[in-house]
């Protein structure tokens, strides 16, 4: 039977007993979402300009993911309180008191300054790449050991305080693009930073799906956009004159990286 035909059949039907039928929708309703955004620099938008006065030394931007959400989808309601070098502990301890039973929509990037990610820049930048190899390694060591807990402390205090919400876990981008000519550290630090920042999204996901979240992996969209790529940079390199926007989304990056994703992920 042609589906026209079995379509027809199934609306004669229904009208015939008296049935109304309505088309199934997402069960994410944007326009009528009560969104907060939790999390650290990538979140905040940090390296993406436009940052708003109401966020001080937080730096949160127009351009980051979440602000670009609540600009292109307008949910109901919008608030961010990710900050510039939160940790898992500043999340719990001052972030999810945004959270309330009302909230329909959450995101958090998070776990990065858990590990240390500016401490081991620093060190591959400035001691070489015998220290900047260790300093991953002990970042790997701490992240297998302590970080599953850390994130599951605050995906359980997001289920606590938004019971009903959909969470989304946004992920971080690889560095560095190997195999191309690169000035500045080496081949062997840049691989085993991108290998860091691996282990530190696979456990992220690991944790994410455990506590029932969805996880927003924004690996692969990156690629060709990282440090040594050839394409247009969507990170920014080491800035001498800035050092806070190091190794962070440039606005491109958060707006055709990071946003597309999470947008892809929350509905």
């Amino acid at each position: 039977m042609r589906r026209s035909r079995l379509a027809t059949l199934v609306l004669s039907l229904a009208s015939a007993f008296g049935v109304t039928l309505t088309l199934a929708v997402p069960a994410q309703a944007a326009a009528t979402d009560r969104y907060v955004a939790l999390g650290d620099s990538y979140a905040s938008g940090v390296g993406a300009d436009s940052y708003t006065s109401e966020s001080g030394s937080c730096l949160r931007s127009t351009n980051a993911y979440p602000a670009l959400y609540n600009t292109n989808i307008k949910p109901a309601s919008y608030r961010s309180v990710a900050c510039s070098g939160a940790t898992t502990a500043d999340v719990i301890n001052s972030q999810l008191a945004a959270l309330s039973s009302t909230t329909t929509l959450v995101s958090v990037t998070i776990g990065g300054n858990d590990v240390g990610f500016s401490s081991i820049m620093s060190t591959c930048v400035l001691q070489g790449e015998t220290q900047c190899v260790a300093a991953v390694q002990a970042a790997e060591d701490k992240a297998r050991n302590e970080l599953p807990a850390k994130l599951a402390n605050v995906y359980n205090g997001i289920k606590g305080r938004s019971p009903s919400a959909r969470v989304v876990v946004v992920g971080y981008p690889v560095f560095y693009q190997l195999g191309t000519l690169c000035v500045g550290l080496s081949a062997t630090s840049r691989a085993k930073i991108n290998e860091g920042i691996n282990l530190l999204d696979d456990i992220t996901r690991t944790a994410a799906t455990s506590a029932g979240f969805k996880f927003a992996d924004v690996r692969s969209i990156f690629v060709g956009h990282q440090l040594c790529s050839y394409g247009e940079k969507w990170l920014h390199a080491l800035n001498y004159l800035n050092l806070t926007v190091s190794y962070h989304p440039t606005a491109a990056g958060q707006a055709g990286g990071y946003y597309p994703v999470f947008r892809s992920v929350a509905g």
